[in-house]
């Protein structure tokens, strides 16, 4: 069998053979933190991303399958996943599976609540598909992480994994929702595969069309899975062959084992850290420090100088180009600028210790001043860590003294994992920036109970 035979024919098995307790308790978690970061970034003031992709895909048309989250508007499942996605990953708070560094869920479950909807699908269906979604996204990523380099071959080509393998993962778990069997859910993916796409430039110099890549991998991945239905074929090849996925994108180099080995006993989807703060990921061990030395007392106006040591592949994306970082374009750009989450965590945020607040609105004078301070350099123990985890230490002098804190694992990570507690103020702080409080809590409780849902258009049309 050819690679992505055996995807298909374990994507099969997540739907017709029983699923771990593990993973069982897991998605619904997973399902609940992208309906919180889809309305959250409804509420988002300066939302663009998502309000021009919707008013695209009205001028398309077609007929009403699948409901744009927070607003009740039916859209063709396709678009609907186009539209969702996007939302799901504008606010920069979805989750990241670790070592390959990418956001399975934000294309997954948006390509499974579409197509589900579509198809009048039960909520142990959908909790199998994105799982199967979410596994297959980060397998494919993972079969890219080159120890040697101790990063993605995708990142390092300046391809963003997560829309590349997402279209693929989607692809897979909408096939499964329609019934396709392991041939047809491998031509699924084969048919993805020629759709992925993603730079990740937008990351260091500007521009918002990174908030666009989940959702367009969720579109890739429920069109693959209509057109397969419908009769159209993928290469079997796909993958491994001489013009295929890997030869591509990461010029033939794979890992084989972390692609196929122990399938259906080792979950890649278990190793995916949900996000604490509104940014990227790469930011977060130095917004831990800062709240540490912050909440040890330290006096952000006596501050004179700063330092943040990261792991050395990081500074790409958090401290360069210097400029743009030390004063970002706009506070959606902020998100991925160490200097400036470091200057907002240590000036007092919100939300779980950084919130959406923190990076709405013009950029702040005072957070500009403070992170004009920051110099962001290589750390030799967070670079030997990286990526099976992100760690920095923050040195500040302030005052004749030099303050320091270092953090190995940063917090949601599985050396740090948020609690439930945690998980449910995170939803319930998103959810009402659009919900009442009582909706948002009658959504987590559906969302809690999506194993036994009898379909899932209750979930998002109660």
């Amino acid at each position: 069998m050819t690679a992505v035979e055996r995807l298909a024919e374990f994507a099969v098995a997540c739907r017709d053979e029983p699923l771990p307790g593990a993973v069982v308790a897991d998605v619904p978690a997973r399902v609940l933190d992208i309906l919180g970061l889809a309305l959250a970034a409804h509420g988002d003031p300066d939302a663009d991303a998502a309000p021009a992709v919707l008013r695209s895909v009205r001028r398309w048309g077609g007929t009403p399958e699948a409901t744009v989250i927070g607003t009740g508007e039916r859209l063709p499942a396709p678009a609907a996943a186009l539209v969702n996605g996007t939302l799901a990953h504008s606010l920069d708070f979805d989750d990241t599976h670790l070592p390959s560094v990418l956001h399975p869920s934000a294309s997954v479950v948006p390509a499974v609540l579409a197509t589900a909807e579509a198809t009048g699908a039960s909520g142990a269906a959908v909790l199998a598909a994105v799982a199967a979604g979410v596994e297959l996204t980060n397998r494919l990523g993972m079969a890219a992480y080159d120890p040697a380099i101790a990063n993605s071959i995708f990142f390092e080509r300046g391809l963003h994994a997560t829309s590349i393998c997402g279209a693929i993962g989607s692809a897979a778990a909408a096939a499964l929702l329609l019934g396709l069997d392991a041939p047809r859910v491998a031509s699924a993916m084969g048919v993805a595969a020629s759709m992925g796409a993603g730079l990740i430039e937008a990351n260091r110099t500007g521009g918002t069309v990174k908030k666009l890549h989940c959702g367009w991998a969720a579109h890739a991945g429920v069109s693959a899975a209509y057109l397969a239905a419908d009769g159209l074929t993928g290469p079997p090849t796909v993958l491994e062959g001489r013009f295929g996925f890997f030869a591509a994108y990461t010029d033939g180099r794979h890992d084989d084992d972390a692609l196929l080995g122990d399938l259906g006993t080792r979950w890649e989807l278990l190793r995916t850290a949900f996000k604490p703060y509104p940014s990227n990921h790469f930011t977060h061990p130095g917004i831990d420090c800062a709240l540490a030395l912050r909440a040890a007392g330290l006096d952000a106006s006596t501050v004179d100088w700063i330092e943040l040591g990261v792991a050395a592949p990081t500074l790409r994306t958090i401290a360069e180009p210097v400029a743009e970082k030390a004063h970002p374009r706009s506070t959606y750009h902020g998100k991925f600028s160490g200097p400036y989450t470091v200057a907002t965590a240590l000036l007092g945020g919100g939300g779980l210790g950084v919130g959406l607040d923190d990076f709405t609105g013009p950029l702040d004078p005072d957070r500009l001043a403070l992170a004009a301070k920051v110099r962001c350099v290589r750390d030799d123990r967070a670079t030997g860590i990286f990526p099976h985890a992100f760690a920095a230490v923050l040195r500040v002098g302030a005052a004749g003294q030099v303050h320091e804190h270092r953090v190995d694992a940063s917090l949601g990570s599985a050396g740090a994992p948020l609690s439930p507690a945690d998980l449910a103020r995170k939803f319930r702080l998103n959810a009402t920036r659009v919900l009442s409080p009582a909706d948002a809590d009658a959504l987590a409780a559906r969302t809690t109970a999506l194993p036994g849902l009898p379909a899932v258009d209750t979930l998002l049309r109660p």
